[in-house]
């Protein structure tokens, strides 16, 4: 079935050029699952027009944001009891004290990385703890650019060879960006709270009345 849905969405994508590699993207973002599909199309689009890379990447990451949407709006509406249906209560309650702890940082990691990667639980819980609208869509945007923009300027890089080294490497250079990304999250949550320390701390010398 899945290998079925895999060439169904190449044929697509074949024939509708740029908006088909969206809707491809919009449907493994949302109610679909076609692991690396919309990743490996990209490099064949980029890799026979390379002039248009940009495009390319920027239309798989529009569909994909449009999917995800799509699922965070079903998780804001359908609320707690519809996700808790879905999913582990266990794994619930630990990513909902993630996005307590890590805020956004939450939905961009996950973006970037590959299946098998749960990353769908976190856009149905980032509408469930009702994150603002804007900044969940700037949270998939910088995620899925990292990723198919990246692939896509790679492909128009290297070419074919791009292909090839994505097949091979896709999920360890997802991890890289990941980690990256993670760290740079864990960096920002430390600096904010000493901020925030620094800021309540009385200064010396003076008393908390002054």
């Amino acid at each position: 079935m899945l290998h079925a849905l895999a060439e169904f969405a190449q044929h697509f994508a074949e024939r509708y050029g740029g908006p088909g590699l969206a809707f491809v993207a919009f449907l493994d973002s949302s109610f679909l699952s076609l692991p690396e599909v919309s990743d490996l199309l990209i490099v064949v689009f980029v890799v026979r027009d390379p002039t248009h890379w940009l495009y390319y990447g920027l239309m798989t990451t529009v569909g994909s944001v449009a999917g995800c949407y799509a699922l965070y709006e079903l998780g804001r509406r359908g609320g707690h009891n519809f996700v808790m249906k879905r999913f582990h209560e266990r794994h619930v309650d630990r990513a909902l004290a993630w996005f307590k702890r890590y805020g956004l940082f939450v939905v961009i990691v996950p973006s970037i990385l590959p299946p098998p990667t749960p990353f769908k639980i976190f856009v149905l819980l980032a509408g469930v703890a009702d994150v603002r609208p804007v900044s969940f869509i700037t949270a998939v945007v910088i995620g899925r650019g990292f990723r198919y923009l990246g692939e896509a300027w790679l492909a128009y890089r290297y070419g074919d060879d791009a292909r090839v080294f994505i097949e091979q490497n896709l999920p360890q250079v997802s991890i890289a960006l990941a980690l990256f990304v993670g760290i740079a999250a864990t960096a920002f949550v430390v600096w904010r709270r000493r901020s925030k320390r620094s800021g309540t701390a009385t200064p010396e010398g003076r008393s908390p009345s002054e």
